[in-house]
């Protein structure tokens, strides 16, 4: 699907089909959205624009060092938009293309930051005069979502750091559930410095308007504040990581202790036992009773022993 936002007179009118760029010039068309396109939509923004707009795979191919390129008409940024799925992340990547004041994006799945934008375009046109400045709305947003699932990754952590001090379900899985959440952390870390970088690779460039230099400066201080707060959750999981650790490894220590305690207390009446289970002459031989004063002496050795351990704070 294909989106095309240019300007006409006051307003912004936004078309959906590719046809149109036979009757619009560079100078009034602002944005151009790609939306899993078809070819002749792909072929003929390209052909609108003057220049190859990268598809996903070559996107995706691309190091995150080299996301950010320019050639004699056209920049070109690739990064990531992530989304919560479940207990992992969604990944979906997109491709910026400026030529001139004209935005081409190209993505295959619907975008939260993209939909709102297009509503607010349409409501607010007075606030967009190029395609730069839509770009930049589109990057101030994705940070702030970005924040958002920083901060949801906070407070799992804080419910994590909750059941741990409560010492509620404290197992393999639960020890699971905190690596998973630190490898969205991870991957959260990593996503957002690729927007830094190319963010930075923008600011870098003499092709963007100067009036936006300050957002984009404001920018790079909100990413940095992100990249900060990632750390220190990551950190926070480390911690978490390692007390349950420990207290698996305690509560596997107090059961192993239990078992060993009993072992000992049994040996020295297994002994005795082990010596009238001999078919020899013993002590005792003959008596009536001299089982229950043989059990007598069993149950006096293992008393004797649990006081001594009890005794020498060992239990």
């Amino acid at each position: 699907m294909i989106s095309i936002f240019y300007r006409q007179g006051a307003e912004i009118i936004v078309s959906q089909t590719e046809t149109e760029f036979a009757v619009l010039s560079k100078k009034i068309v602002l944005w151009i959205d790609l939306l899993s396109p078809s070819g002749e939509e792909k072929r003929a923004t390209e052909a609108f624009l003057g220049t190859e707009i990268q598809s996903r795979a070559t996107a995706e191919e691309i190091e995150s060092s080299s996301r950010f390129s320019e050639t004699g008409n056209a920049i070109f940024a690739n990064t990531n938009f992530l989304s919560p799925a479940g207990d992992e992340m969604a990944i979906d990547a997109v491709s910026f293309t400026i030529v001139g004041d004209t935005l081409a994006t190209l993505h295959e799945m619907p975008l939260r930051s993209f939909t709102s934008l297009q509503r607010r375009i349409q409501a607010r046109p007075n606030q967009y005069d190029s395609g730069w400045t839509i770009f930049t709305t589109i990057m101030d947003q994705r940070v702030d979502l970005d924040a958002d699932i920083i901060e949801l990754m906070s407070k799992e952590t804080t419910q994590f750091s909750r059941r741990i001090n409560q010492k509620e379900d404290i197992n393999e899985d639960f020890l699971l559930d905190i690596n998973q959440l630190q490898e969205n952390a991870m991957f959260v870390r990593e996503n957002i410095v690729d927007k830094q970088r190319l963010i930075t690779g923008i600011i870098k460039s003499d092709r963007y308007p100067d009036k936006l230099e300050a957002k984009l400066t404001v920018l790079l201080q909100d990413i940095s504040s992100l990249i900060n707060h990632t750390n220190f959750t990551f950190e926070r999981l480390e911690y978490l990581q390692d007390t349950v650790v420990g207290l698996i490894n305690l509560e596997q220590n107090r059961i192993m202790k239990i078992f060993t305690l009993i072992s000992v207390l049994l040996m020295p009446a297994t002994l005795v036992a082990s010596f009238y289970g001999m078919n020899v002459s013993l002590p005792l031989d003959g008596l009536r009773w001299a089982w229950l004063i043989i059990i007598g002496i069993m149950s006096l050795i293992v008393f004797a022993a649990w006081w001594i351990f009890h005794r020498k704070k060992m239990l």
